[in-house]
């Protein structure tokens, strides 16, 4: 019932009174009275007056991170439907393929407050403190072919700059470093780790997992990580992270079912374009067979970095082994 109650509240603006709460939900004042105090103690402000009811005073709880602020603010179809929250976990990825493994249901999200053994990409570990950053991983089952799965993570990485730029406005102008790094003022906010699970036949998907770790608030990053990193307050302001899950969500829900339409980034492609910091840029291209630098000129439908050689030939590139680094810098 909380998240039902802080919901209604969130959606009034307004006092209301605690007969209509009664009514709504079919319980006692008691029993309401009891789950407005559980709602003060997880750190929502809210004012009971005599004669008018109880008002959520939404600017003053933009710290507050929970399953009920999560759910109150969810507005997906499927996405995040359903949820588990954790104030500490290991990772989000290896809960969700716990999950996974257990039958959960597509579209299953996995956040914490705090990763103990976060994971960035090849391996890396991602820096995971609580109450600073936001994590989560969504679980995907989807009907695709095997080797059309690493598109995924390029559409939860449109989604993610999209969810930002929703909640951020124009205080910010997050891009896409080719095929999923999310980047501010030239540096990384949010990095994509995106496995894959086959059946036992390995010729189709038993699930996919994308976690996404983004960098909220403004804090000391670790010797290596200065000058590459940056946290969305830096340029933003205040960020509620349940609302910027919530956004996240919900542009990614349209983004993969877009996808899902032809099993391609032809719908997408436009819009991963305009958001591409590489897009006109010399790139160097660190390809273990051998270096080599051209100009990216945007994605392939299947979501390839096409990028010009001297010579004026295209050369697609494959995500994965590959990395692609600005000539004079990360991007």
């Amino acid at each position: 019932m909380k998240t039902e109650i802080i919901t209604l509240l969130r959606q009034r603006g307004t006092y209301v009174s605690g007969q209509e709460l009664c009514e709504r939900f079919g319980v006692s004042r008691t029993a309401v009275w009891k789950a407005v105090e559980q709602l003060k103690k997880d750190g929502y402000q809210i004012e009971a007056v005599k004669n008018r009811g109880y008002l959520l005073k939404e600017e003053e709880v933009p710290r507050v991170f929970g399953y009920t602020e999560i759910k109150s603010r969810l507005h997906t179809r499927w996405a995040g439907v359903v949820l588990h929250y954790y104030d500490s976990i290991d990772s989000t990825n290896v809960q969700a393929k716990r999950l996974a493994e257990e039958g959960a249901p597509h579209g299953t999200l996995v956040t914490a407050d705090l990763q103990t053994a976060g994971r960035g990409r090849r391996g890396r570990s991602w820096d995971s403190p609580p109450g600073s950053n936001l994590y989560f991983t969504i679980l995907l089952r989807p009907q695709i072919a095997p080797d059309k799965a690493s598109m995924l993570t390029l559409v939860m990485a449109l989604a993610v700059a999209q969810g930002i730029k929703k909640v951020c406005g124009d205080r910010v102008q997050p891009g896409i470093k080719w095929p999923n790094d999310i980047v501010m003022d030239g540096r990384k906010v949010c990095g994509i780790l995106t496995e894959m699970s086959l059946s036992v036949e390995q010729d189709s998907i038993q699930y996919v997992v994308i976690g996404v770790g983004i960098n909220v608030r403004k804090r000391q990053f670790a010797e290596e990580l200065q000058g590459r990193a940056i946290a969305l307050e830096e340029l933003s302001g205040p960020v509620n992270r349940s609302e910027l899950l919530a956004a996240v969500l919900e542009s990614f829900e349209g983004a993969y079912e877009a996808f899902c339409k032809d099993e391609s980034l032809s719908c997408l492609k436009e819009s991963y374009d305009a958001l591409l910091v590489n897009l006109g840029r010399h790139v160097r291209v660190l390809d273990p067979k051998g270096e080599f630098e051209g100009i990216a000129r945007g994605i392939r439908e299947d979501g390839r970095l096409i990028v010009e050689l001297s010579d004026g030939t295209m050369q697609d590139i494959y995500a994965g082994e590959v990395s692609v680094r600005g000539i004079y810098g990360y991007i």
